[in-house]
């Protein structure tokens, strides 16, 4: 060791000697609290109002990630610029727990059951997206996470994972070519896009991360290498490959032998490039809001009424009737004319808050304005059919008096029915105030047209003395005959009076004497003349048998007479 580094070695030695912390001690009944406390003290100096400040911001910080993260990724593609911004206002956690509750509560198809279908698809749909997208970034993420999350499964998926020889089809050039990987989605139908939607998805850096194009030609792996992958007219010396590259709308597309279809037209693909991205427009955004919020305004009275009839084994018919009172309606007189009108906003869409069936009307009501006070005591009634698997539904009118301002938000729980072929089914029994066959030309179009007649329900099932009271129903699925080929069964018809059950009717027919009656169905269109009944409360019971099949129903309503 040199002589340099022994003295600094000693100088260190002493300078330890020196801490009063650490030097020996002898007496070991001398405390040492006081020695180990003071160098404490001087570390746990209090925090300066700026210290404060950055500590409490950090805080807050880190109590809001899992809050951040619900509002940036849980419900990123879901939830609105309103609600985002509100959100954003709330300052506490509380305040941030109650608007998520809110949030999914008002997308509840079913907000009478434990049960958040919607909430619970929208998760199970998040959970795919990562499990099937990924790429490098979360399923989530990607674009065909993002339309999977948004719009649910596709109606059809074409998918070419590892690209390779591909055929054109016309309206793209025709053709033989090599591609990239691809995927094409097709949708029916997306509430406010359109039907038939073509969405396209291409992974032009084979790394699995595809991304929606609106150009068909980014799959083409041998767009850019001369005189390879030509198009149909290409190859025949018509056209250059070079004019790919001369096209003004957005794509390298070659020249077709076919008209060009709509869903490949410029505009078509850029409108629907965009809505894609964007929340669906509907014509009465007033009631829109008001299903999206599910708030219910009780000041313009509205009665709904749903009847099932079967069209197909998978295909129901669901006539939705609404019924609005003359009286709650605001008129308005010009020009000696005396008019109202109600802006009707109706929605139907599954349990995982997917829209199925929308629709918009005015209903006008015009009148003298000598008739009003006789209009006045009428009633305005609309109706609209729409075809619908068996299932679960949500249903949501809501209208309102454009004169007046008044409105209402009418929601209710749609159980459409399954018919099974071995078994006797039966659809809705609907009371009318009208039932008449309609021309060649209107059957199975127009409202309350069921087949070729027309039905017309009595919503308030009151009926007066000096009408008649329709009767439709279908009945399917009886067993046919060997023999004759004709159904063997009996529909049996009873009124009873209500209170004390005092039986006013009681008839019996066969099925196979009702007009047009087959195995597959038996339709029942009957006028009932009420003058021979007392005012009152009264059921219509019918007893419907197979014989064959040993199979009994027994549908029934209620109607009051007056």
């Amino acid at each position: 060791m040199t002589g340099s580094k022994i003295c600094v070695f000693i100088w260190a030695i002493g300078a330890l000697a020196l801490l009063p912390g650490l030097q020996a001690d002898d007496n070991k009944d001398s405390p040492k609290t006081d020695a180990v406390s003071a160098p404490r003290e001087t570390i746990a100096k209090p925090l300066s109002e700026k210290e404060k400040k950055k500590r409490d911001q950090r805080l807050k910080k880190e109590l809001e990630t899992p809050f951040r993260k619900w509002l940036d990724e849980d419900v990123k593609y879901i939830i609105t610029e309103e609600e985002k911004s509100t959100f954003k206002r709330l300052s506490t956690d509380d305040e941030r727990e109650q608007f998520i509750e809110q949030f999914w509560l008002r997308r509840d198809p079913t907000p009478d059951t434990v049960e958040n279908e919607f909430k619970e698809e929208h998760y199970r749909r998040i959970a795919y997206a990562n499990e099937h997208y990924a790429s490098g970034i979360p399923g989530w993420k990607t674009d065909r996470g993002r339309i999977y999350i948004t719009y649910g499964p596709a109606d059809e998926i074409e998918s070419h994972p590892s690209g390779g020889a591909y055929e054109r089809p016309m309206s793209e050039g025709g053709g033989s070519t090599s591609t990239y990987p691809f995927e094409q989605w097709r949708y029916r139908y997306l509430e406010g896009i359109g039907t038939n939607v073509m969405i396209e998805f291409v992974d032009p850096t084979m790394s699995g991360e595809y991304h929606m194009t609106m150009d068909p030609s980014e799959k083409d792996a041998l767009l850019m290498v001369p005189n390879a992958g030509l198009t149909y007219y290409e190859s025949m010396g018509l056209v250059s490959k070079n004019d790919r590259f001369n096209r003004s709308d957005g794509t390298h597309l070659g020249i077709g032998g076919e008209p060009t279809t709509e869903t490949m037209e410029e505009f078509t693909r850029l409108e629907t490039f965009t809505k894609l991205h964007q929340q669906p427009t509907v014509k009465f955004k007033d009631l829109e809001e008001v299903v999206n919020t599910t708030i219910t305004y009780n000041l313009l009275p509205v009665k709904v009424h749903v009847d099932f009839i079967r069209m197909t084994e998978s295909t129901v018919l669901t006539t939705v009737t609404v019924l609005l009172e003359n009286k709650d309606l605001q008129f308005q007189q010009k020009e000696g004319v005396t008019k109202a009108m109600v802006n009707m906003y109706a929605r139907i869409t599954s349990m995982t808050r997917r829209p199925v069936s929308v629709w918009e009307e005015p209903v006008v009501v015009e009148t003298p304005a000598a008739m009003l006070e006789q209009t006045s005591k009428q009633n305005s009634i609309y109706n609209h059919s729409v075809f619908l698997a068996p299932g679960n539904y949500r249903l949501n009118v809501v209208v309102k008096d454009v004169i007046g301002g008044t409105m209402n938000n009418y929601q209710m729980r749609l159980v459409v029915p399954r018919f099974d072929e071995d078994k006797l089914g039966s659809s809705s029994l609907i009371l009318a105030d009208l039932i008449e066959k309609v021309a060649t030309r209107d059957i199975g179009t127009g409202q309350f047209v069921i087949g070729d007649s027309k039905v017309r329900p009595r919503l308030d099932e009151t009926f007066h003395r000096n009408e008649k009271m329709g009767i439709y129903v279908q009945f399917y699925n009886f067993q046919a005959d060997e023999k004759t080929g004709k159904p063997e069964g009996s529909i049996q018809y009873e009124i009873l009076r209500n209170g004390n059950n005092a039986k006013i009717m009681n008839v019996t027919e066969e099925v196979k004497n009702v007009p047009g009656a087959a195995a597959q169905q038996v339709t029942i269109e009957k006028l009932l003349p009420l003058r021979t009944l007392d005012p009152g409360q009264y059921t219509l019971k019918m007893t419907v048998t197979d014989r064959l099949r040993n199979q009994t129903l027994t549908p029934s309503a209620t109607f009051t007479v007056d």
